[in-house]
């Protein structure tokens, strides 16, 4: 009799970590964002990409990098950079190879001093940005 009180104790402890982990693994998934506040940002951004105006261009990438990372923080996705949160985070977004890539060509705008970004690079990839805040829940 000893040993089955044993086996329910072990396997109401294992049940019990299983379930902290998959609390702790899912980080705050349930997070209400001011989806609202998310919209008018990300539309601002839309609305600034000028076709004629290529200084446009890098700067709406930026931006939307920069909220697509805020949504990720606050949304509880561990991480002391975007990439690291990139990382951690991949099973939330549809496509996180697309994530990587726009967030690469942001480094790439932040880093490299000549790089010139065309309408259509950053068209694309203001696409990926809504997507992923989307998959998040932000908009």
């Amino acid at each position: 009799m000893e040993n089955g009180v044993v086996i329910f104790v072990v396997a109401v402890l294992i049940v019990a970590v299983m379930l902290l982990l998959a609390i702790k693994l899912t980080g705050k998934r349930n997070h209400k964002f001011n989806i609202e506040e998310y919209q008018t940002r990300f539309l601002r951004i839309e609305n600034r990409l000028n076709k004629n105006n290529s200084a446009t261009f890098a700067l709406s990438i930026i931006n939307a990098d920069k909220l697509l990372d805020r949504a990720m923080h606050e949304a509880g996705i561990p991480g002391k950079t975007m990439g690291d949160r990139l990382k951690k985070a991949g099973g939330r977004f549809t496509n996180i190879d697309a994530v990587w890539r726009a967030h690469k060509l942001r480094n790439a705008i932040a880093h490299e001093d000549d790089l010139e970004i065309t309408y259509r690079q950053a068209a694309s990839a203001l696409l990926i940005y809504k997507q992923a805040l989307k998959d998040l829940g932000a908009i």
